[in-house]
């Protein structure tokens, strides 16, 4: 895989990785228990609940790519540019930018 300069080069990379949409849809899923679980231990003031978020995002999207996509997540050579990427594609997916079918 070749570096990246900047995110806005990374990306396209990045979706295309996720052609899949059973794959975006896990990711997606993922993105939406993590914000729960940041949401729960705010409220409840039990921040033990936060060891369960990178479990959640990462367990869906990594199902997603091992499963449907066949390849590799971008995140094991693209750790910051891959969660960036994954939020992105979490926001471009509610705005209908990205679609889940």
């Amino acid at each position: 895989m070749a570096g990246f300069a900047n995110f806005d080069e990374f990306y396209p990379y990045y979706l295309g990785e996720h052609a899949d949409v059973r794959c975006r849809r896990l990711h997606f899923a993922g993105s939406c228990v993590v914000l729960l679980v940041l949401a729960l231990a705010a409220f409840t003031g039990r921040l033990a609940w936060l060891w369960f978020a990178p479990v959640a995002g990462y367990g869906f999207a990594w199902v997603g790519h091992f499963v449907y996509e066949k390849n590799r997540p971008a995140t094991f050579r693209h750790p910051l540019y891959s969660l960036m990427g994954d939020w992105r594609m979490f926001f471009d997916i509610l705005r209908g930018r990205v679609t889940l079918r």
